[in-house]
């Protein structure tokens, strides 16, 4: 059985945030990779099998596909690039590590074993709090 980051920690810690804001966080955050084939499907106009143009597309009363793909692929693109900017925000060296614990939930272990992470487990969960702490912040 691994061991999972407790979902609140003291609060004492600088990059305390409760732990009902923490899950919101996790959450949206795992919606990353969606965000991405999304976005990319609608840059080549062509949506995955299973997905549905008119549930993804707001009504607006007014019928402008184009114009609803732009609002949609603006609103992945802000989405994606918040998560990039903080990610790169809470560490440059181990931003791409914080990435894929906080979009597809890869473990510590792993990144350990497998993508020789360059960093001790202490200096790594301290990071990655900070990422939650200024998602957070910019989430409001």
């Amino acid at each position: 059985m691994g061991t999972d980051i407790r979902p609140e920690i003291s609060k004492n810690s600088k990059y305390w945030i409760s732990r009902h804001r923490f899950y919101e966080l996790k959450h949206y955050c795992l919606q990353y990779p969606e965000w991405k084939k999304l976005y990319s499907a609608l840059e080549e106009k062509s949506l995955p099998k299973g997905v549905c143009y008119e549930c993804i597309v707001q009504q607006s009363g007014l019928s402008n596909p184009t114009a609803d793909i732009g609002s949609l692929r603006a609103e992945y693109s802000k989405k994606i690039d918040m998560i990039d900017l903080i990610v790169n925000t809470a560490d440059p060296e181990l931003a791409s590590y914080i990435l894929k614990a906080v979009t597809e939930e890869v473990p510590f272990i792993y990144m350990e074993t497998v993508l020789h992470i360059p960093c001790s487990r202490d200096t790594f969960y301290e990071r990655y709090r900070k990422f939650f702490w200024l998602l957070s912040s910019v989430r409001g």
